[in-house]
């Protein structure tokens, strides 16, 4: 084996070489099993799983990625395991033994000996499986292939980085983390932005009503104007009916002083 200029990459060498349950010893770094929630175990070599027991009970992401692994046996009690990749291994079956993991949102498969559907039978009971990718699988090939997977799991999204309108999905869709950024901690900023534009709406209504009130003021008083208006109005046209009947009377007068005077010329005449 050679050992290269630096220190590092004696280390990468030996992590090749390592079987399963060193690694497994090397990646636990003093802690307890079941304070690890993330596992990597890639490129260590065992033809089945040695060393991973039931005691890493919080695990959520465990990657096996060319271990060399035939066969799941002794695949552990993993309930709370959400993502895990076995691409690049030589499993052609047994996927049963992934059954206590009801939690699997992200199961990559790709680049196993897995030839027809039947083997992804056991893949029906992962009520929550979002992604599957079984690219550089031999049951790609078969014809409906990726119509028929989605018929027989109608929780699954994307298979083999797709949807079933041929959309790409994003890496953190893959990886199963969308369902954790659409329940994240955004609800608060929410409502504080639902607050501010509470307190905006208010306060514009209160404007309105404002300039509502003052509009009906002004409304009020251009009446009382045009009232006072008319009355001053009608007060001249009363002065001048008066100004009428003086002069009315003043012709009456005239006319009986002018009478008797036509009285007395009518006697003389006589």
């Amino acid at each position: 084996m050679r050992v290269g200029l630096y220190p590092d990459n004696f280390f990468i060498i030996a992590k090749t070489t390592t079987t399963m349950e060193k690694r497994i010893e090397l990646e636990k770094r003093g802690r307890n099993p079941d304070q690890i929630t993330e596992l990597n175990l890639d490129n260590c070599r065992s033809t089945t799983i040695v060393g991973l027991t039931d005691e890493f009970v919080g695990l959520e992401a465990l990657s096996l990625i060319n271990v060399g692994l035939t066969s799941l046996k002794g695949f552990p009690k993993l309930p709370n395991l959400r993502r895990l990749e076995l691409s690049d291994n030589r499993i052609s079956g047994g996927l049963n033994a992934l059954s206590s993991s009801t939690k699997l949102t992200s199961l990559n498969l790709s680049g196993n000996k897995i030839k027809d559907l039947d083997t992804l039978e056991p893949l029906k009971e992962f009520k929550m499986l979002r992604s599957l990718d079984l690219f550089n699988c031999d049951v790609t090939t078969r014809e409906d292939y990726r119509e028929k997977v989605f018929q027989f799991l109608p929780s699954l999204k994307y298979l083999d980085g797709y949807d079933c309108d041929d959309r790409e999905a994003e890496d953190d869709e893959l990886n199963g983390n969308d369902e954790d950024e659409e329940s994240g901690e955004e609800a608060p900023d929410n409502e504080e932005d639902e607050g501010v534009e509470d307190e905006g709406g208010d306060e514009g209504e209160e404007e309105d009503e404002g300039e509502e009130v003052v509009g009906l003021d002004a409304i009020y008083k251009d009446n009382l104007d045009e009232e006072s208006e008319g009355e001053d109005y009608e007060g001249a046209g009363d002065d001048s009916d008066e100004d009428l009947d003086e002069e009315e009377d003043d012709g009456e007068e005239v006319e009986e002083e002018e009478s008797p005077a036509r009285g007395k010329k009518r006697k003389m005449e006589d």
